[in-house]
C-alpha cells in the first residue's frame, strides 16, 4: 500500500538531519516498548511482514505525529486485538474484559539473548531459476496494491540495471496478509538519480534497492 512511511522524493518534510551522538532510547519507556513488541511477537501469531504493515496502515495524521516507538506501540495494538489477545475496549478501561487467546509460545527472559542472537531467516529455496542475472536492464512494475509491499512508491514504473542475484527470500506481499510465503528471487537493482527524481536531480546520484522478482520485468 502507499502508506505514510513511503516517503522517497515526497517534499515538505525537511531536510533529514540525524541526532549526534543519538542515544539507543531516548525515554525509559521506549525499551519497554521494544521489549513488550519482541515478547508479543514471540508469541507466533503474525510474521514481521504483517507487522510491518500494521505500522504503515496507522492514519497518516497519526504515523506523522508519532515518534518511532509510538509507531510500534500503536501497530502492537491493532495486532493484539486482530489475534484476539486483547479487546479494543480493555485499551481504554485497563480490565481484562474477555479470555484472551492463547500464544503458541511465551518468550521466557532468560531465553530472549539467544532469541535475538538467532533472529528470523526469511531466506528460502526457491523451485524455479532466477529469472534475471547482473547486468540485465529491468523496469519496475507500476502498480499501486491496497496489501503490504516492499517496492517502494519512488521506484515504480523505473528502468534499471540489476546490479546482484541476493537469492531466494519470502515474498512480503503474500506474507503480510496469511497467503503464505511463496519465495521469490530478490535482486539489487541500481538506477541513476535521473530515471528516479527527474530533471533537476543529481546526475551522479544512483539509488540501488533490493527486488523481488514479481515487481520486475524486461527492460
Amino acid at each position: 500500500m502507499n502508506g505514510p512511511q513511503d516517503l522517497g522524493g515526497q517534499m515538505g518534510f525537511g531536510p533529514i538531519a540525524p541526532e549526534r551522538d543519538e542515544p539507543i532510547f531516548h525515554a525509559g519507556w521506549e525499551k519497554r516498548a521494544l521489549g513488550v513488541t519482541l515478547a508479543c511477537g514471540a508469541f507466533g501469531a503474525w510474521n514481521i511482514d504483517e507487522s510491518r504493515h500494521a505500522r504503515e496502515s496507522l492514519h497518516p495524521a497519526d504515523y506523522y505525529a508519532s515518534s518511532y516507538y509510538e509507531i510500534w506501540i500503536k501497530a502492537l495494538e491493532k495486532l493484539l486485538v486482530r489475534h484476539g489477545f486483547l479487546a479494543g475496549t480493555e485499551l481504554q478501561e485497563g480490565t481484562v474484559s474477555v479470555p484472551p487467546a492463547a500464544p503458541k509460545r511465551v518468550l521466557k527472559a532468560a531465553e530472549v539473548a539467544a532469541v535475538l542472537a538467532k533472529g528470523g531467516p526469511c531466506d528460502r529455496e526457491v523451485a524455479s531459476a532466477a529469472r534475471f542475472t547482473a547486468g540485465d536492464r529491468v523496469r519496475t512494475r507500476n502498480f499501486h496494491p491496497v496489501g503490504h509491499t516492499r517496492l517502494p512508491r519512488y521506484a515504480r514504473g523505473k528502468a534499471g540495471v540489476v546490479e546482484a542475484v541476493r537469492g531466494g527470500f519470502v515474498f512480503p506481499d503474500t506474507n503480510a496478509h496469511g497467503h503464505g510465503e511463496n519465495p521469490e528471487w530478490v535482486y539489487t537493482v541500481v538506477f541513476d538519480g535521473t530515471e528516479i527524481w527527474g530533471e533537476g536531480a543529481d546526475p551522479r546520484l544512483t539509488v540501488s534497492i533490493d527486488a523481488w522478482e514479481s515487481y520486475l520485468e524486461p527492460a
